[in-house]
């Protein structure tokens, strides 16, 4: 069981850093009127960012909470995917920037 808590105490702070990168990025694409893919990068970004949110708050209320292996499992599910999407983002900006 104490496993599972210090899974919770690593995903916390790590989402809600991310949800802060994701607002930089969307306000450089913004900012640099990125060509075609400026406003699916938006888009995802956006997602993504509530993606994060989630996951910070499914791990913090894990922590507090009674059911704290199901909302844990939930916290890094929603985790896992917004870093694949994070991820594929980078990759489309990479792509455009060149």
């Amino acid at each position: 069981m104490a496993e599972r808590y210090e899974l919770s105490e690593h995903i916390l702070p790590t989402s809600a850093q991310l949800v802060g990168v994701c607002g930089t990025v969307i306000s450089l694409v913004k900012v640099l009127h990125i060509g075609n893919v400026g406003s699916l990068l938006d888009e995802l970004l956006a997602i993504d960012t509530l993606l994060f949110t989630v996951s910070a708050v499914l791990s913090y209320v894990s922590m507090r909470g009674g059911e704290s292996a199901r909302l844990e499992k939930y916290a890094d599910q929603c985790f896992m995917l917004g870093l694949v999407e994070l991820g594929g983002c980078a990759v489309l900006l990479a792509f455009e920037i060149v």
